[in-house]
């Protein structure tokens, strides 16, 4: 009787293992257990950091795929894994761009460490740690009887390398337009630029941009007639390639607009232009460098009906454009459209950047004083040697030393 018992109950947990794991590639006599350390697999990759999680302890302790999320976003789905059922065990796959490298908060740390350069010469050289975690939910209550699954991660990356294979990260957006000849579909896009003539693209070096570098944006379209222009509707910056981030910094929006901005062209042509001074954000103190992404949302609008669409700002519109019109401005709906990061560097990020003018000319005018104020001094020892020279000899005082 006693060896029936034994055996049901055998039974009975193996029944109930084997349901908990059913339809998914687990094998109940290696992972009937917790998670472990050996648990999550990371892959550095030159595009992407691809982490990969054995799914069948999450199973055993009581989770499902949904529940595990970068850096506790649970509510962005963007931020959440997928399950790949191919393999043995299952696993839940997760796929970081190196283009968007705090997107989900996932952290980037900038450090200095002696090494190879891009030359492979020996010097200092900047390292981009990138790490982060992936965790379940904290329940709605006082206790739980799950356990708190963490799983942490880290690649490291010569900034340099980072920089370069993300400086040149612009998204495009295809936006659809109906007009009284049908619907037609434009690609709109931003190109960063270095100078005002927006003819050399924007070139963000291995030690970031200075604080207060001027940047200029052009937005292009493709697939338009000379009846539709570009409207800039809203632009801001993030530190991180999301643009639903909640941590933004509006560049100019309505009536508003930064100080440090400048608006071109706006709705007045197939094109628009800014320009603004890159900053650091703030939650990048500790950080030598910080990451900046331009985000603005666009609409194309027929060129006649632009004006209509035009904030007020301080004075009135005129009064024929407003009785020309009698019916709703013409306009496609919102598109989101982002370049970046932008390395930005503190101050004194780079003791070998040349000295401003002003600090030269002070340091100049120090030496030369210094020099003018030793020359004083010799001079006066000179003749203080020689006063005394003149006073020992008409005393009649005989050195020895002046034969």
């Amino acid at each position: 009787m006693t060896q029936m018992y034994f055996i049901f109950l055998l039974m009975s947990q193996s029944t109930s293992v084997f349901a908990q794991f059913n339809g998914y590639n687990c094998d109940a006599n290696y992972h009937s257990r917790f998670p472990g350390e050996r648990d999550i697999s990371v892959y550095c990759g030159v595009q992407t950091i691809t982490l990969k999680i054995n799914f069948c302890p999450v199973l055993f302790s009581g989770y499902n795929d949904a529940d595990l999320a970068l850096n506790g976003h649970h509510s962005d789905a963007q931020c959440r894994g997928f399950i790949n059922n191919n393999t043995f065990p299952t696993a839940v796959l997760f796929s970081i761009s190196l283009s968007m490298l705090e997107a989900c908060g996932n952290n980037l740390v900038v450090t200095t460490a002696y090494g190879a350069n891009a030359y492979g010469n020996m010097s200092l050289v900047q390292i981009g740690n990138v790490s982060g975690y992936i965790d379940t939910p904290d329940p709605p209550t006082i206790i739980s009887y799950l356990p708190g699954l963490l799983y942490k991660f880290s690649c490291s990356y010569p900034l340099e390398y980072l920089v370069n294979n993300s400086q040149l990260a612009f998204s495009s957006a295809a936006i659809s337009v109906k007009d009284s000849n049908g619907t037609f579909v434009s690609t709109l896009s931003m190109i960063l630029y270095n100078d005002s003539t927006y003819s050399q693209p924007l070139s963000v070096p291995a030690a970031g941009l200075a604080l207060k570098t001027r940047v200029f944006a052009a937005v292009k379209a493709t697939n338009l007639d000379k009846r539709w222009n570009i409207l800039m509707d809203y632009c801001y910056t993030t530190p991180s390639g999301n643009p639903n981030d909640e941590l933004r910094y509006d560049l100019f929006f309505g009536c508003y607009k930064d100080s440090q901005t400048t608006v071109f062209e706006n709705g007045k042509s197939q094109m628009g232009r800014f320009a603004f001074e890159v900053f650091r954000f703030v939650k990048h103190r500790h950080q030598k460098m910080s990451t900046v992404f331009l985000h603005c949302v666009i609409k194309l609008c027929r060129a006649d009906d632009c004006i209509m669409l035009m904030p007020i700002c301080g004075r009135r519109r005129r009064r024929d454009g407003e009785e020309r019109f009698d019916s709703q401005p013409a306009a496609s709906g919102n598109a989101i459209i982002t370049a970046g990061p932008i390395i930005t560097r503190s101050a004194s990020a780079d003791p070998s950047l040349p000295m401003s003018p002003v600090t030269t000319a002070l340091l100049s005018g120090v030496v030369i004083l210094g020099g003018v104020s030793m020359g004083f001094f010799l001079l006066s020892l000179h003749l203080l040697q020689k006063s005394r020279l003149l006073t020992a000899t008409s005393s009649g005082v005989w050195s020895s030393n002046f034969k």
